[in-house]
């Protein structure tokens, strides 16, 4: 079965986001994201913050480092776009309005995309340069260690660094301005204040000491601008590989589609195709829109939109998704959603808004920010003074505190977090697994008991009718068509499957009849008197756990549980409860219908459904085992059914004929039990409770919206093994991140008190910082060579 569109709920935001020349109503509904430029650390990301959140009529705000971007959250007296933009740039950065999800690939995404990817390209070009004028400084110092001797003249060298300096580290003086003029401090004030220390002593001593011998740092400088330099191009590079999910799936956005118009075809922008146009997709092109197939038969690839490395078969009345890739034939597809409402563009904004989000544990990590700089200063300071008064050289002094603050990095703290989460849900989205915030990511990464709905969860949801026998007087035709016609307005599996049989047996009497050389009419009046009229239910209505009811020709007919049967009170033939009992420790569902009489409900026939347990649920189930993770199966049928797919799946525990308001309870009683985290899966909308009582919820998207609204993780194929994949990359992306952090603290907890006892020199202290960033953000990528269970798993 296709995925269904993604629900609102499991969206940032169910407004579109404005566009850069939208006025203040257009953002005042819900989110605006905005373009950040000109971040370098996380205590950037914290002004920024702070900067939008005084914003009249801003709810909250939050900046994302690794994408450079802020999310913010108005409520309907916001101030207008150009307030928040503003409120940014007195912070000392530019902000850009982002422009709405149902804008056309090629004005929404290729813009932003050809910026980023300009500027990584200057940046190449400045660093490069840099280098340059850099090699003839270190040179001679490298070549003394072999024995050669050819130091370049005092002014040589001054013309050099100050090229180096103060045009190619101008970047950094900028920042420090601006940073140092809102009140605050950044990486580059570090920069400018280390590297401005070491430049200024050697000018200090060209000037005093013309024509002594002296000690001059101007390669200090120079290298520590071009290492840096050189490390922020590096994490750049790294940064946008960690969105290549997201432009992965936004290139799957045609911006063009095939109408049918009378009898001939024409080629339209996107924006003109509406719900309803019919769309003909050829072989090999990608479907423009969400629709469902009008003409012709087909295979569809959806790998990049489900992560289903097959192709899907499609033909009449089947669903297909926009973004997939259509096989062998042409199809002509009637649009059901187009734009914003896509299954695909609610994909993107659900991982767009997962990455945006920020884990619980970076709050600490901004707490730590917000001090970060403010103590290097200090602690340089104390370097400094520290030194004198021992009685060092004011130039070792100042080298010592140059150090310190060059090897100083708050850009690994502030991208150890969302570095990982971005690789990580971006990565889980490609497989088909959509994690709906960082919040469900953290608390997937320790779930001990997994929940099994087992309807259409473990099994294929699919059931037939296995018996249908009638009771008392009434014939089987009789009943059988009472049944469909209680069940006819019902999408519930076992409602199709009794119109299916009800319809099944209608074509067989008719093509026995055509076989007899009887008019099929007449066959079917001669099988049943009662198919010669048609039966119409009214005033259905269904009853919550129970099942559903009709008024059918007349009289109240009820089809539902045995549980309902027992409510009634009604009393069954004794050869038929043990029938009953006979299918139910068979492995089958028993319904039961039956007539609410005022005085006598009676039960009118016994209905018996089977169902097949999916290929994948035993090995999901024996994975999670070996992941250390319980399985538990919960259940509104009945405990022979319940049991039979236990016992074939190797689930010791199950809860059977239970309620869906029980089924929270059961939840609840399994978190109390084990004191650790439950996860529920499940994909109906009995299931909706229990999904919002577990500490996790997991939806498969082949089932109800409902479902997936209360889930935290919506899984776009409906495969048990997918719910092991969704624990299994929450768990690795949770080990980066601590990772991450782990190397983020160590570094400076180690670097900086090394540095500030002259155990380093300024310019292996600007290595160490230009790489810690890239090694932060390089460890997280490795979560990009994740596969799931299929494939195997990456690092």
């Amino acid at each position: 079965m296709p995925p269904r569109a993604l629900p609102a709920m499991t969206e940032l935001a169910t407004a579109p986001r404005p566009a850069n020349t939208a006025d203040a109503a257009d953002i005042s509904a819900h989110t605006a994201e905005l373009d950040i430029g000109g971040m370098t650390c996380a205590s950037c990301a914290m002004r920024v913050e702070k900067a939008l959140a005084k914003v009249p009529g801003v709810v909250s705000a939050s900046v994302n480092l690794a994408t450079e971007t802020a999310t913010v959250d108005l409520n309907g007296a916001a101030a207008g776009p150009d307030a928040l933009i503003a409120a940014v740039r007195k912070a000392g950065y530019e902000a850009a309005l982002v422009a709405p999800p149902d804008t056309p690939a090629s004005a929404n995404e290729s813009a932003p995309a050809d910026r980023k990817r300009d500027q990584t390209r200057r940046e190449l070009a400045a660093v490069l340069a840099s280098a340059v004028l850099t090699l003839p400084l270190i040179g001679p110092m490298v070549g003394e260690w072999f024995g050669f001797h050819a130091m370049l003249s005092p002014w040589l060298q001054f013309a050099l660094a100050s090229v180096v300096q103060f045009v190619f580290g101008a970047r950094f003086y900028r920042a420090a301005f601006r940073a140092v003029r809102a009140g605050a401090g950044n990486m580059d004030l570090l920069v400018a204040l280390g590297t401005s220390a070491a430049y200024g002593i050697s000018v200090y001593e060209l000037a005093t000491h013309p024509g002594d011998m002296m000690h001059l740092y101007f390669e200090a400088s120079a290298v520590v601008i071009t290492l840096v330099r050189f490390g922020k191009w590096l994490e750049a590079r790294a940064k946008r590989q960690t969105t290549d999910a997201i432009r992965a799936l936004n290139a799957l956005r045609p911006d063009r589609a095939r109408i049918r118009v009378g009898a001939g075809e024409r080629d339209v922008p996107l924006a003109q195709v509406r719900v309803g146009t019919i769309v003909i997709v050829r072989p090999g092109e990608r479907v423009p829109v969400d629709g469902t197939v009008l003409e012709g038969r087909t295979h569809i690839d959806e790998s990049l939109i489900t992560g289903e490395s097959l192709p899907v078969p499609k033909q009449v009345a089947d669903a297909v998704t926009a973004g997939s890739i259509n096989g062998e034939g042409a199809i002509a597809v009637t649009t059901t959603a187009i734009g914003a409402e896509t299954t695909l563009a609610r994909i993107i904004r659900l991982v767009e808004s997962a990455q945006a989000e920020k884990a619980p544990i970076q709050r600490l990590v901004d707490r730590v920010s917000e001090i970060f700089v403010p103590a290097i200063l200090a602690i340089a300071a104390l370097t400094l003074a520290g030194w004198l008064i021992a009685g060092a050289a004011g130039e070792t002094a100042i080298l010592n505190a140059v150090a310190v603050l060059v090897i100083a990095c708050p850009c690994a703290l502030g991208l150890a977090t969302p570095a990982a989460i971005m690789a990580g849900t971006g990565v889980a989205a490609r497989r088909g697994v959509l994690i709906k915030d960082a919040e469900a990511l953290e608390t997937a990464h320790r779930v001990t008991i997994v929940a099994f709905d087992k309807t259409g969860t473990l099994t294929l949801g699919q059931p037939s009718v296995t018996a249908f026998e009638p009771i008392g007087g009434i014939s089987r035709d009789e009943a059988l068509a009472l049944a469909a016609a209680v069940q006819r307005n019902s999408d519930h599996p076992l409602a199709r499957a009794v119109v299916k049989a009800y319809e099944a047996e209608a074509a067989a009497t008719a093509a026995a009849a055509e076989a007899a050389d009887m008019p099929a009419a007449i066959g079917e009046a001669v099988a049943s008197p009662t198919r010669t009229r048609a039966l119409h239910a009214s005033a259905a209505r269904a009853v919550a756990g129970r099942g559903v009811e009709a008024d059918v020709d007349g009289r109240t007919l009820a089809l539902g549980s045995g549980r309902w049967l027992g409510e009634l009170g009604i009393e069954l033939p004794p050869e038929f409860a043990a029938r009953a009992r006979e299918l139910e420790a068979a492995g089958n569902t028993v319904s039961w219908l039956m007539q609410r009489a005022p005085l006598a409900p009676v039960a009118l026939a016994l209905i018996a459904f089977g169902d097949t347990v999916k290929p994948t649920a035993r090995a999901a189930v024996e994975r999670l085992a070996q992941m250390g993770i319980t399985s538990v199966l919960v259940t509104g049928d009945n405990r022979g059914s319940a049991a039979s797919v236990a016992r074939a799946l190797g689930i010791d525990e199950f809860h059977a004929d239970v309620l869906p308001e029980d089924k929270a309870r059961v939840i609840r009683d399994l978190k109390i039990r084990s004191a650790g985290i439950v996860a529920m899966a499940g994909d109906g909308i009995n299931d909706a409770p229990a999904l919002a009582a577990a500490d996790i919820g997991i939806a498969m998207a082949t089932g109800t919206d409902v479902a997936m609204h209360a889930a935290g993780i919506t899984l776009m194929r409906g495969d048990p093994a997918l719910v092991a994949d969704a624990i299994d990359i929450s768990r690795r992306t949770w080990r980066k991140i601590r990772q991450n952090l782990f190397w983020a603290f160590v570094y400076n907890l180690i670097g900086i008190p090394l540095a500030a006892f002259g155990l380093l020199n300024p310019m292996l202290a600007g290595a160490a910082m230009a790489f810690s960033s890239v090694s932060v953000v390089t460890n997280a990528l490795l979560l990009r060579t994740w596969r799931g269970a299929q494939n195997g798993s990456g690092r």
